[in-house]
């Protein structure tokens, strides 16, 4: 045995010593791209609205600039909020004393029992549109049916409600909290509350709650149209607008702030109307120096000296970032890429504004994308770019319109 693992050991070292060295492989080609700006640019830019408070202008002087030939409109109700992270069967809150449950469908109201051992308390779907409530016994570590409803249900009465979401974190939200039979066996958490109190749930998600103080009033007017205008559009859907991204950030009660809930009370039922009706009231981070044109009288594209005001700290008025080959290739699905250059711009700001139109042209033909495409496709901040001449077949030759 000790003669074949000497010859096994033997050959390993002769094969190893006869191995040829292979070269690491050629570092990916990258792209150098520089843009302005993060977002779409339509409407007021946040950052913008900071340098013009800087530079001693009044709220209404800076919602006039963003949003021209709009006029000072009032709205109050309320507003109805999909909470998208409760992606739990049901509503799940916290068990207080002065909890109600509403049956939607007979319109009697339950103050829901205390005990000590019963923290929680949840409505599930239960048969094919009604809703059972349950409480979770902690001694037990069981859910006890408390009561079926041939409806739906609805949880009130304290001034923040606990909502416990999937991952066990616990936020507080004003209001109501009930469930909603969108789609699928699942319930969807939907939050009722005056709009005036929602508000303080997304100003301080979608500003500084530092900056000056008529920044977040414009903030504040800006976010409360933008919500009137699409509950204005959503009669016939269970919620207004949704808590992300996709609609208008929401934190509820944990995200309150002094600063913005001052902003808000001071604008107090303010919105922007054109022609008697409550604008979209758009915003982004940064327009990158000029406002963008949209489909609404209102929407205008024009230069914005605000946007990078001195000391507004705008971390988006210029960037950079980099793509590799493989990734522009991907984009434009021409193959290996042989030219590629911006063709139209806006012709508004610096280096001729964003981009309208960009030409690329591979071993597999010839494609025209928009700016906006291009954009979306490499994960841009805005689509005010322009390709740095870091390889000689990228070019960027802007012409106007």
């Amino acid at each position: 045995m000790k003669r074949v693992f000497v010859a096994l050991i033997a050959g390993s070292t002769l094969l190893s010593a006869t191995a040829v060295a292979v070269p690491p492989p050629e570092p990916e080609a990258v792209q150098t791209i520089t843009g302005r700006g993060f977002g779409h640019g339509r409407g007021m830019s946040q950052y913008g609205a900071q340098g013009a408070a800087l530079a001693g202008r009044s709220a209404k002087t800076i919602l006039d600039f963003y949003y021209p030939g709009t006029t000072v409109g009032r709205a109050t109700g309320n507003i109805r909020i999909q909470l998208r992270a409760d992606t739990t069967d049901g509503v799940r809150i916290a068990a207080v004393s002065t909890l109600r449950l509403r049956d939607l469908k007979t319109g009697k109201v339950y103050t829901l029992p205390r005990a000590s051992t019963r923290n929680q308390w949840s409505i599930d779907p239960n048969g094919e549109r009604g809703a059972k409530v349950s409480s979770y016994n902690t001694k037990t570590k069981k859910w006890t049916l408390w009561k079926t409803l041939t409806g739906i249900g609805q949880f009130e009465g304290p001034a923040v409600l606990s909502l416990i979401l999937p991952s066990g974190k616990v936020v507080g939200y004003r209001g109501v909290l009930r469930p909603a039979d969108l789609s699928g066996a699942h319930f969807d958490t939907i939050n009722e509350l005056p709009l005036e109190l929602y508000l303080r749930g997304v100003v301080p998600r979608e500003a500084v709650t530092t900056w000056k103080p008529a920044a977040l009033q414009v903030q504040a007017v800006a976010a409360r149209t933008y919500s009137v205008f699409h509950r204005n559009r959503s009669t016939k859907r269970a919620y207004d607008l949704c808590d992300t991204t996709a609609c208008q950030v929401y934190g509820g009660y944990n995200d309150e702030e002094k600063t913005t809930n001052a902003a808000i009370a001071a604008t107090a039922g303010q919105v922007r109307l054109y022609q008697g009706k409550p604008i979209m009231a758009e915003f982004s981070s940064s327009n990158g120096g000029a406002t963008a044109d949209g489909p609404v009288a209102y929407q205008v594209m024009k230069a914005d000296s605000w946007d990078s005001y001195p000391g507004n700290k705008n971390p988006n008025v210029t960037w950079t970032v980099t793509r590799t080959s493989s990734q522009l290739q991907a984009t434009f699905g021409v193959g290996t890429l042989r030219s590629l250059r911006v063709v139209r711009r806006t012709g508004v700001g610096p280096s001729g504004g964003r981009v309208l139109t960009v030409e690329a042209i591979g071993s597999k033909g010839k494609v025209v994308l928009t700016g906006d495409q291009v954009r979306l496709r490499l994960h841009m901040r805005s689509a005010w770019f322009a390709f740095a001449g870091v390889q000689p077949l990228v070019l960027d030759m802007p012409t106007e319109p």
